[in-house]
């Protein structure tokens, strides 16, 4: 079982998202992350799907998503080089004294604190998802008070582009 990330281009249509998702639904597929917004060409979208499964499994996801009227393209990122980065914010209690190895970690991770309370920080952090769960593990656990993440999105290096 190998995690896979999809870029898709789509109709920016109503409806499309729900067609995307129903076909993972329908045949027991997972979706981990997804995230969806117009492109320049508003008529398009651009869709990212992480998955995992076999070997099989992908390659028949593939072959449904090809088949759906509102994929316009469809392209594993994962069977080439890619850059992937994922947007997290943590918001976490400075209430015990902690503000100074907070600010420590977040410079470390090349974070950026967006919010003071009087008893909060709220940091935001981009990267892979690996150096995001770092930055979890390294902060106290009792620390933390609300964690969200946008999950991933990607695009292909180089020459390697996604168009219709």
């Amino acid at each position: 079982m190998m995690r896979h990330i999809f870029s898709l281009l789509m109709e920016n249509e109503s409806g499309a998202l729900s067609r995307v998702a129903g076909l993972f639904s329908a045949r027991g597929y997972n979706i981990e992350s997804l995230s969806v917004a117009p492109t320049e060409d508003a008529t398009l979208s651009r869709m990212t799907i992480v998955t995992t499964g076999s070997a099989d499994v992908i390659e028949q996801i593939l072959k449904q998503l090809d088949k759906l009227i509102d994929v316009v393209r469809v392209v594993n990122l994962t069977e080439g080089v890619h850059i992937e980065r994922e947007l997290m914010m943590v918001k976490v209690s400075t209430s015990e004294g902690d503000a100074d190895e907070i600010m420590r970690l977040t410079d470390i991770f090349r974070g950026k604190i967006i919010d003071v309370s009087d008893d909060t920080y709220t940091i935001e952090l981009t990267g892979d998802g690996a150096k995001l769960d770092a930055f979890l593990q390294a902060l106290d656990r009792n620390l933390i008070v609300e964690t969200v993440r946008t999950g991933a999105s990607g695009i292909g290096r180089g020459s390697r582009i996604l168009n219709p």
